[in-house]
């Protein structure tokens, strides 16, 4: 089963998340910002997907996302960003530290589900 970790600072969209992720088979795990996404994947080892939320307090999601990339251990990874923000240029910005894809909330089961295929992990 693969892992992914939900990153949002907001309780009740991890949660929301989370439950669209089970209902696709995945195992998942939870941190409310960029510190506890490291910390947590320092702690039990990288998943094999991050959804990560880019404005969180303590560390936001771009400056997690290139923390990660700048990590051999994060190469394999692979990372979805997930945001209010629809201007191109957060976009554009996301993707060039890194990001596999991008999501814009609010977003239902089947975009999420077909984010996952696009980068592969899910079938």
């Amino acid at each position: 089963m693969k892992r992914i970790l939900v990153v949002d600072d907001n309780r009740v969209i991890r949660r929301v998340i989370r439950q669209m992720l089970e209902t696709s088979g995945f195992s998942v795990e939870e941190a409310a910002d960029g510190v506890q996404c490291l910390n947590h994947c320092r702690e039990h080892s990288v998943p094999d997907g991050i959804v990560l939320d880019v404005n969180m307090p303590e560390m936001d999601g771009i400056t997690c996302l290139q923390t990660m990339r700048a990590d051999p251990a994060f190469r394999e990874c692979v990372i979805v960003m997930c945001t209010t923000q629809v201007e191109i240029q957060h976009i554009v910005a996301a993707l060039a530290a890194g990001a596999n894809e991008y999501v814009m909330k609010p977003f239902t089961e089947e975009i999420l589900r077909d984010k996952l295929r696009t980068v592969g992990l899910l079938a």
